[in-house]
């Protein structure tokens, strides 16, 4: 297996092709078909919907990070200090991230990154110019709903992980002009070519009115979209953004408001212990969740049986960058697992030590793999019907997108912020009601009820990329050295003390290229700003 794993490796890790905002062609979607006669089919224009979410796992052999939407969810993870990765035989692609190494504009990663979100983008503005409000029918008007929802939720992704936020002694104005505050270029369905070429980035204000205009589109024709899947979003999922929207920029009533109108119109409850721990079903079920991307045994990410998310996500799949064939084992971090309650049964979507009372409680698909895995390897992602060897059934999965436990701890937060008790007993209410009985959290002051919020979200979170967010948002550190510590990486070993410089990405070479605005105002490249920290 490790063979077929090298084999694979061996494609060019620089050779691909970048996507920028001044590339605004439209994508080969249709089969010659012009807009006005997509306009006119329903079809067609369901065929450009079903291409958003297709689009979220595109993947490419030019290097094994390169799949789409599940890795940018992750790269966000590696970028925290939850997740640390067993670095066994060099496979842990993603290890740069947790590094803040090769993160210049001219690197490959701040490349992909670029390139891969703004063709989500571009599959979105394809659905919307295709689509005329004013005489579409209902059921084109609900795929112009879905699509209004897929742009918000790149842009509002893009936003806060380019948006230059302070930190650390780093210099704002590095690359010749102060960039606080400032976010991405905005690319619609009616953005010129000569327009992409001297497109600036928006700043937190433009940016906001943008994705909040784009929601409220949603919210008006979403309504039409009337298929029952949760592979694309729906009304709950607009809710759901809004939340999110607001939380970003600390508009926290307005957050709390729609967190609630998402769970209102969710229709789903928190997942249960048993839906939690299935070794069939466990996390790879979007039927269970608002949102969820899912793969099936024709997509070229799911072929190419490790370049995938089931790959680097789930430790039992024998074919994985997570398995033992290469060694990449995903775990949870030994300070975040040490802060779950015994009672609470997400503790056993990791292995327990041998020194814990859990010890021999995880349910696994084959107890020789469970036996021959670290300490603190995650079991949360199983691979699709449990299967452990056949990739194209193990491979053809699902993961969240959106998830109702989100909304829950977004309106605890949001409304601790001006009413902390009241937080607090949002907070009880969930963890006691749907994760720990025995679950008792009695802070008062805000910043201590915040953080056991926070603490909550990790938990609740952890692997889905959205952590990220928060930890950006309200300053906090990341910390991996410590008494202990499982991350065996020693370029990874990076305590800060608030937000890290890493999390303002830098905007990719090619985009400086083809828009000259972006030129003197880039974020500052923090690679190589911080010294890991020696072992003794």
């Amino acid at each position: 297996m490790k063979r077929y794993i090298k084999s694979l490796m061996t494609v060019g890790l620089f050779s691909m092709t970048l996507v920028n905002t001044s590339c605004i062609e439209d994508s080969e979607l249709t089969t010659g078909a012009t807009e006005e006669q997509i306009g006119e089919s329903a079809g067609a224009s369901k065929g450009l919907l079903m291409a958003t979410a297709q689009n979220l796992n595109s993947y490419s052999r030019d290097s094994h990070y390169m799949f789409g939407y599940g890795a940018m969810l992750h790269a966000r993870d590696a970028m925290c200090a939850d997740m640390p990765v067993l670095l066994a035989g060099g496979y842990d692609w993603f290890r740069r991230w947790a590094e803040a190494l090769d993160l210049s504009k001219s690197k490959a990663i701040p490349g992909y990154t670029w390139s891969y979100m703004y063709s989500q983008v571009q599959v979105a503005n394809n659905v919307i110019r295709a689509i005329n409000p004013e005489n579409a029918t209902e059921e084109a008007l609900g795929y112009l709903g879905v699509g209004h929802a897929y742009r918000a939720m790149v842009y509002l992704d893009l936003t806060r992980m380019y948006e230059f936020l302070p930190t650390e002694d780093i210099d704002p104005a590095a690359d010749g002009n102060d960039v606080t505050g400032l976010t991405v270029p905005i690319v619609t369905e009616t953005t010129t070519e000569q327009e992409s070429q001297n497109n600036p980035r928006a700043t937190r204000e433009e940016m906001f009115s943008f994705i909040l205009s784009d929601l409220d589109k949603a919210e008006e024709y979403i309504v039409n979209y009337n298929e029952k899947n949760n592979t694309m979003p729906h009304l709950d999922c607009v809710y759901g953004l809004k939340a999110r929207l607001y939380m970003w920029v600390e508009d926290y009533a307005n957050a709390a408001l729609y967190a609630r109108q998402a769970i209102n119109a969710a229709g789903t409850d928190p997942m249960t212990e048993s839906e939690c721990l299935n070794t069939k079903t466990g996390f790879n079920d979007a039927s269970k969740w608002m949102w969820g991307s899912e793969m099936t045994s024709e997509d070229g990410c799911v072929k190419s049986g490790i370049i995938n998310w089931v790959s680097f996500l789930s430790n039992e799949y024998t074919f994985g960058y997570a398995s033992s064939a290469a060694g990449a084992h995903i775990m949870i971090s030994k300070a975040l697992w040490d802060k779950i309650a015994d009672t609470d049964f997400r503790k056993l979507m990791w292995k327990a030590p041998k020194e814990s009372p859990l010890f021999g409680k995880n349910e696994w698909i084959d107890e020789g793999i469970g036996a021959a895995l670290p300490d603190y390897s995650s079991l949360k992602f199983r691979p699709n019907e449990g299967n452990i060897s056949e990739s194209r059934t193990a491979a053809a999965s699902a993961y969240p997108l959106m998830r109702v436990e989100e909304m829950y701890l977004i309106e605890a937060e949001a409304i601790a912020h001006s009413n902390p008790e009241q937080g607090a007993a949002l907070l009880n209410s969930f963890v006691k009601t749907y994760r720990d009985s025995k679950y008792s959290f009695n802070g008062t002051d805000k910043q201590t009820v915040i953080e056991e919020i926070i603490l909550q979200k990790r938990i609740e979170l952890w692997g889905e990329g959205q952590i990220f967010f928060d930890i950006k948002r309200l300053n906090l550190p990341v910390v991996r050295f410590y008494e202990g510590t499982n991350f065996d990486n020693d370029l990874a070993l990076i305590n800060t003390t608030g937000r890290p410089a890493w999390m303002n990405f830098v905007i990719a070479q090619s985009e400086e290229n083809n828009n000259k605005a972006i030129i003197g105002y880039n974020n500052p490249d923090p690679t190589g700003y911080y010294t890991p920290i020696p072992r003794d």
